[in-house]
Order: C-alpha cells, then sequence, then structure tokens
C-alpha cells in the first residue's frame, strides 16, 4: 500500500523539478511552524517551499535529470521550487535566514545548472529582472539620443564649414 502513494510523491515531485526554473534545498531544523509559514510567505508567490524526504526526493531528482543534487540530500531537509523570479525568491531566503540562523541554505539547481550556496546568496545579491530591464531600456535610450544628436551634428557643422567657405571666397573675391 506504501509503494502507490511513494510512487505517486516520487512523480509529483519530478513535476515540480521539471516545471520549475529553480530549486533550492535548505536545511529547516530548529525552526517552529510558525517561523516556516513566515518563510512561505517571505518567498512570494512564484515560490511553493515544501518539507521534503530525502530518499524520495533524491529519486525524483533523478528522474527529472537532475543528479547534482545528490550530496545535498541529507538531515531535514525543505526545497523551494521556484517557477518566477528566481532572484527574487533567492533573497526572500537570504533575508529570512539572516534573521533565522536555523536556515541553512545548501545549494540548489538554476535551469539545469547545480548551484553553491554561496552562488545562491550572490545570486540574491542580484537586482530584480524588472530592475535590469529598466536599466537595460534606460541604457538603450541614452544611446539612441547620442545617435540622434551626432546624426544633427553633421549636416549643421557642413552648413558651418560651407558658410566659412563663403565667406572666406567672398573676402578673397573682394581684396583683388
Amino acid at each position: 500500500m506504501a509503494r502507490p502513494d511513494k510512487a505517486a510523491a516520487v512523480a509529483e515531485l519530478a513535476d515540480q523539478f521539471r516545471s520549475s526554473n529553480a530549486a533550492v534545498l535548505t536545511e529547516y531544523r530548529g525552526l517552529t511552524v510558525a517561523q516556516l509559514k513566515t518563510l512561505r510567505r517571505s518567498l512570494g508567490e512564484d515560490a511553493q517551499y515544501a518539507v521534503v524526504k530525502n530518499t524520495l526526493t533524491k529519486i525524483a531528482a533523478n528522474e527529472a535529470g537532475i543528479s547534482t543534487l545528490d550530496d545535498l540530500f541529507n538531515g531535514p531537509t525543505a526545497v523551494a521550487f521556484i517557477s518566477g523570479d528566481p532572484v527574487t525568491s533567492a533573497k526572500g531566503l537570504r533575508d529570512f535566514a539572516k534573521d533565522n540562523p536555523n536556515l541553512v541554505i545548501k545549494g540548489g539547481v538554476l535551469d539545469g545548472k547545480a548551484l553553491s550556496a554561496d552562488e545562491i546568496k550572490k545570486l540574491a545579491d542580484l537586482e530584480s529582472r524588472e530592475v535590469l530591464l529598466s536599466k537595460l531600456a534606460g541604457a538603450m535610450k541614452g544611446k539612441q539620443s547620442q545617435a540622434a544628436s551626432l546624426f544633427q551634428a553633421l549636416p549643421s557643422k557642413f552648413v558651418r564649414t560651407a558658410e566659412a567657405l563663403r565667406v572666406k571666397l567672398e573676402e578673397q573675391g573682394g581684396a583683388e
């Protein structure tokens, strides 16, 4: 009877690994239920935080094609499955871990690439996707303005040069 339940749990976890942009493994030993609830809220709407069984999660990760996390499945483990912006959720985990040292970030995976705990913290230090896109748009607008100024400068410089040449020719013609 336990076998079908475990198979269903493995299939569900494997689907979550496949459908997520990122997954972060944490150790939650010593956190209360209230603290875990606060952590779930701090991750945002695009993340799901689940306490998991190591053996079943390891099997599910391998079924999803992720074998780089095998060494991290020891001790009490919970996984944050992130379907939206991984930076936002990484910031939520980092900030919660600062206030609650019992939460330990073990590592994770982002778009199929394994991440160490330090790399997840660096990811959390990045600005959000929206901020980066707005900075990119601002830089592109600035370059367009520079190009427009350059294109306007060429005809006006030509006109000034032609006028200076005309004045010089008149002066030379008047001197004869």
